[in-house]
């Protein structure tokens, strides 16, 4: 029993969070630019959440080298609510699930050239996660299909 109650404390003791620290400069900034924040995904310099503001989330992308957010032209739409997100490692692409008139699309968004394109689900399916790879060339998203939750792992163009 002894030795249990030494084991426990020294494996417990070796978790220490002391070098645990919140980045208080980036953290303030991201609390001043939106009312709440959900879903994040990071990825080397980025980051991008469903950021909310005056009752309305919207995708937001956040440089981290000075904190700023990133001017995202043509992916966020009044008529969408965005579900869930995913970032590649430069940035450059993101994947997302968002609802319209009554529809679950998947999309992915290249920030180069401001362009939001549907990514078709074959069989037919309702999205409702992603995650892209590193590179941003293969995404993995959870589908329902017939009461059934599936993943699809998709390579992009």
């Amino acid at each position: 029993m002894l030795w249990n109650s030494l084991l426990l404390f020294t494996l417990v003791g070796g978790c220490s969070t002391e070098d645990i620290r919140p980045l208080q400069n980036l953290n303030s900034a991201l609390d001043r630019s939106s009312d709440a924040r959900r879903d994040p995904t990071l990825a080397q310099e980025w980051l991008a959440t469903l950021s909310s503001r005056g009752g309305r989330e919207r995708i937001e992308l956040i440089n981290l080298r000075n904190g700023t957010p990133v001017p995202t032209p043509g992916l966020n739409s009044a008529d969408a609510q965005p579900v869930s997100i995913s970032l590649s490692g430069d940035g450059e692409r993101l994947a997302l699930v968002q609802q319209r008139d009554g529809r679950t699309e998947l999309m992915l968004y290249r920030r180069s050239i401001g362009a939001l394109q549907r990514l078709d689900i074959n069989p037919p399916g309702v999205p409702r996660q992603v995650s892209l790879n590193g590179d941003g060339r293969t995404l993995a998203v959870q589908i329902s299909r017939s009461g059934r939750w599936d993943v699809d792992i998709i390579r992009l163009p």
